[in-house]
């Protein structure tokens, strides 16, 4: 399988990276399988807290999603500042498929801000795999619930990239839907 270090081709022509992310597949239109670290975030604790705004909005301007094919959930992932433009680690409306939490996934949305995000672990991975956050909603619940369904789900688990549209799904937001977890496939 060939694979590609991203971020892409921006950062090849900015000089020294402070951190690399994790190598990803290279993206060839067929499904692929990967392992990444996925936690969440919640409408109580995103930057700035009870908004939702995504910082790269594809699908959706607000973080959001019903976990479908056609409504994916927000997906953040890391990135790193070349000159004033915001570089994600993973382009912007990639699609992933998480078979733990069921769910269809686009990257839309931005973490680990602060003065040097490449530094953080959404950029740089956790122990060797990519990671993302995942919009696990909650604002129709308890600000406890949404960072229970956070603990819950946190954990190096599969992701599929580029999946096709007949997976099964569990369609609703994470926290208010139950925050259902399934084993591994």
């Amino acid at each position: 399988m060939r694979k590609i270090i991203l971020p892409l081709l921006g950062l090849l022509m900015a000089g020294p990276v402070s951190a690399q992310m994790p190598e990803l597949p290279l993206p060839n239109g067929a499904p692929q399988a990967l392992q990444a670290y996925v936690t969440g975030y919640s409408y109580w604790d995103n930057t700035s807290s009870q908004t939702v705004e995504n910082s790269h909005p594809v699908k959706h301007r607000t973080a959001g999603g019903m976990g479908t094919y056609s409504n994916p959930v927000t997906l953040a992932v890391g990135y790193q500042m070349m000159n004033t433009e915001t570089v994600l680690s993973v382009p912007a409306g990639t699609v992933f498929y998480l078979p733990r939490l069921r769910k269809y996934a686009i990257v839309e949305d931005t973490c680990d801000a602060g003065l040097s995000p490449e530094d953080g672990s959404c950029h740089t991975g956790y122990q060797g795999v990519v990671q993302f956050e995942i919009y696990v909603d909650g604002a129709l619940a308890e600000k406890r619930e949404s960072k229970r369904c956070v603990q819950k789900l946190t954990g190096v688990q599969p992701a599929v990239m580029e999946p096709g549209p007949n997976m099964s799904v569990v369609v609703g937001p994470l926290t208010e839907s139950g925050c259902f977890i399934f084993a591994d496939p």
